[in-house]
């Protein structure tokens, strides 16, 4: 199933954690959030935004001392 979201739609959802806008990774079916310091993927199912914090991804590398 091909992504489909409306371009108004991108044009006004921003991240629900900083406010920050949203670009779209089709391959993955998330919206991701532009801030380097947030930078929460938020998944797409059916084409529709699961814009809840609890559902989205950190895609941050991990900051841990290995």
């Amino acid at each position: 199933m091909a992504l489909e979201l409306d371009p108004t739609l991108l044009g006004i959802l921003a991240c629900p954690a900083c406010h920050s806008n949203l670009s779209v990774d089709y391959e993955a079916k998330e919206l991701i959030c532009a801030s380097q310091s947030c930078a929460l993927a938020y998944p797409i199912r059916e084409n529709i935004p699961i814009m809840l914090v609890d559902e989205a991804r950190d895609t941050r590398p991990s900051r841990g001392f290995n």
